[in-house]
């Protein structure tokens, strides 16, 4: 049997990790960055200083600049941020090779357009297999090996076991999936509620706030992934409950540190100004609220977060303008 070999397009922290794990699958496995500088170093010292320092990059993984390296592969996974998707795709799309499946692993929706990443990809690339890998995981931890479980959801099941089966190990478990929508809206909203969580930590308002929002944040989580077409139970799972236990609450997550320091006072644009890495949920917060209007859907919290890290709106009265909703029953849809 053939070494498999698998490509990966981007060179964050996420992306090194992913393919230091798709070395441990067993693949060669090559990543393309546009940095040709950052490749240099990558392949000469095995260590992605900029954004995983202190990992040694294993044998079998290959840095690149040359699209032709990546795309020669039996799947490529996609590890762009959301709101670069687009552009980093059409920069290679006459070289994808045809039946190639692409996997998602970008968590959000596309700024201007409201799409859903795998919309993005359609877009782009044509009719090609689609996959969205997302759930509960920090880059640290994959890269260092520690366990993790996560949801691959592909709508053609067979494609979709084959590709858990290339990339799982015993420390790294996919669970398949076919509801690829429920998969992506919960990925992209946890990123959101995550600024929130941390805005509450931010002005230590309390556990009993944070566990609050969080549960009232999947409430809209979940009315907005059903209302798009995916499942309840998908947001019970890894993709949307544990996903969103994780970002909520863990210090090594970008979104969440964005909300404390919100919370500590600091403006949103200084704290991105002083960020190499991308915090996807300013981005989506924008993207949700539109999108959530369109569908009717009730989203304060996803709202409010847009209104203070976009607009600039006055953090406590905008927590003051949450605090004074009026009073619902739990389970009422459009609570």
């Amino acid at each position: 049997m053939s070494e498999k070999r698998i490509g990966i397009v981007g060179g964050g922290a996420w992306g090194t990790a992913l393919a230091i794990q798709a070395v441990r699958a067993g693949a060669q496995v090559h990543m393309l960055l546009r940095d040709g500088d950052l490749a240099a170093r990558m392949n000469e010292t095995r260590e992605n200083d900029l954004y995983l320092p202190g990992v040694k990059l294993p044998n079998g993984l290959t840095a690149t600049r040359n699209p032709d390296d990546v795309l020669q592969a039996d799947a490529v996974l996609l590890v762009t941020p959301a709101q670069f998707l687009r552009e980093s795709l059409g920069a290679i799309a006459n070289k994808w090779q045809q039946g190639v499946p692409a996997i998602i692993c970008a968590k959000g929706i596309e700024k201007h357009t409201g799409a859903l990443m795998e919309n993005v990809v359609r877009d782009v690339l044509g009719d090609v297999p689609v996959a969205v890998l997302s759930g509960p995981t920090f880059a640290q931890e994959v890269a260092a090996g520690l366990p993790a479980a996560l949801t691959l959801a592909c709508r053609d099941r067979e494609i979709g076991k084959n590709l858990v089966d290339m990339i799982g190990t015993a420390s790294f478990r996919p669970y398949y999936s076919s509801d690829v929508t429920g998969v992506e809206v919960a990925g992209a909203i946890k990123n959101v509620l995550a600024i929130a969580s941390g805005v509450v930590a931010g002005m230590k308002l309390g556990d009993n706030a944070r566990a609050a929002l969080v549960t009232r944040g999947l409430a809209e989580m979940s009315r907005l992934a059903i209302a798009m077409g995916g499942r309840a139970e998908t947001l019970m799972g890894l993709a949307g409950l544990g996903d969103l236990m994780l970002t909520c609450t863990g210090t090594l997550s970008r979104n969440y540190s964005f909300g404390v320091a919100l919370g500590e006072g600091q403006k949103a644009t200084d704290i991105l100004a002083s960020r190499r890495s991308v915090t996807e949920g300013v981005h989506t917060a924008a993207s949700v609220s539109a999108v959530a209007e369109k569908y009717g859907v009730e989203m304060p919290i996803c709202n409010a977060v847009n209104q203070v890290a976009n607009h600039e709106a006055a953090l406590r009265d905008t927590i003051d303008a949450l605090l004074t909703r009026p009073f619902r029953d739990e389970q009422e849809a459009r609570l």
